[in-house]
């Protein structure tokens, strides 16, 4: 069973996560995960394979100054990846793999959903992330 590399974020306060940004201009969704990637991590990957589209009023945002908004993420996992994890230190604390059985237990929430998503589709459905 393969490992999965998450981040431990600066914030939320040390929770971890998947590697993940937002899209700039003329960016196609591949195109950012790959740049999110490379910029957090080093690590450059190639092919990437759909999780899933997550969006909907369980992703409302009210800003500090008061913006309101909705979040639309769409969430891709590799197989294979190249070059040496080297961490961006303004966002990040360390990466770890994790095998799927072993994942730490303060997830960022919406992260959360994402990796049992992923669990049930490609190990087994008994494989959640700390219920």
């Amino acid at each position: 069973m393969g490992r999965l590399l998450l981040q431990q974020r600066k914030f939320p306060n040390g929770y971890w996560g998947i590697t993940g940004g937002l899209m700039e201009l003329g960016e196609s969704t591949e195109d950012v995960a790959r740049r999110e990637i490379f910029e957090e991590t080093g690590l450059q990957v190639d092919k990437l394979s759909l999780i899933n589209v997550y969006s909907g009023p369980q992703n409302y945002i009210k800003a500090e100054n008061g913006d309101e908004f909705y979040i639309v993420t769409v969430a891709y996992y590799t197989d294979g990846f190249e070059g040496e994890l080297n961490i961006d230190e303004s966002e990040s604390i360390k990466f770890e793999f994790f095998y799927p059985n072993e994942l730490p237990k303060n997830i960022v929430k919406s992260h959360k959903v994402i990796l049992d998503e992923f669990l049930a589709k490609h190990y087994s459905k008994e494989v959640q992330v700390n219920k």
